[in-house]
């Protein structure tokens, strides 16, 4: 598979959605994980990622200009001991949730399908990093209407055991922009990870998203020796 900068990944895509970065950085020590939403409406727009004990949340930037809190407001990242889950939805929380009752990353995915928001159906995209006793492996999903049908949902689990130093893979909701949004195609992109720090990081994929439609980043680097984490949060829009 070619191997893709995710800067220009992103640049060349007015309208991803909203997507998922997982990896492992160049020197081997630290896995890395990125989460970023957009928006078109003025409701998907008024978000803002507030950072939480484990995580994040989304939340209006604006309460009063909040509209349907329906499929825009979630914990897109939550820990549930060694494990990091991060999602573009409430599904967050039944990984969470079935995880702790000793089901699979995958098997919890099964009580879902995609978003009934018709006729996008947006495909749920999800993410999960392991890390323990100095190891780190990690899998990332996408459940989808087959080509816009939702009478059929399809399920696709790619997992990364042992990942390559300076490798990472990106899923996201859209192929581009259009109505209806069509929905992301094969499995996660393979791409370089940028050997920088975390702010470096965390700037460079903020500037290579669509000024327009780029709405929050979360970038978060943890310690595959430690477990000890560091996370970096940019809102475009301010919460009132």
């Amino acid at each position: 598979m070619k191997t893709l900068d995710i800067f220009e990944e992103l640049k060349s895509n007015a309208y991803p959605g909203r997507g998922i970065i997982i990896g492992r950085s160049e020197d081997g020590k630290t896995a890395v994980t990125a989460y970023f939403i957009m928006g078109r409406s003025v409701n998907s727009r008024n978000r803002v990622f507030t950072a939480t004990e484990d995580g994040i949340i989304t939340e209006a930037a604006d309460p009063a200009k909040l509209s349907d809190p329906h499929l825009i407001i979630y914990s897109p990242v939550r820990v549930l001991g060694n494990k990091t889950i991060v999602t573009n939805g409430d599904q967050t929380d039944t990984i969470y949730e079935l995880m702790d009752k000793q089901q699979t990353f995958e098997q919890s995915l099964r009580t879902r399908e995609y978003e009934d928001d018709a006729p996008n159906y947006t495909p749920r995209i999800s993410g999960i990093m392991h890390i323990a006793n100095s190891e780190y492996n990690y899998a990332m999903s996408i459940l989808k209407s087959a080509d816009g049908d939702p009478n059929c949902c399809e399920r696709f689990t790619f997992t990364y055991s042992n990942p390559v130093g300076g490798v990472g893979h990106f899923i996201h909701t859209y192929m581009g922009d259009g109505n209806p949004l069509p929905s992301f195609e094969g499995e996660p992109k393979k791409i370089a990870m940028p050997d920088m720090d975390i702010d470096k990081l965390a700037e460079g994929l903020w500037n290579a998203l669509n000024e327009d439609n780029k709405v929050s980043l979360f970038v978060r680097y943890i310690d595959i020796q430690t477990g000890k984490a560091e996370s970096r949060i940019i809102n475009k829009y301010s919460k009132n």
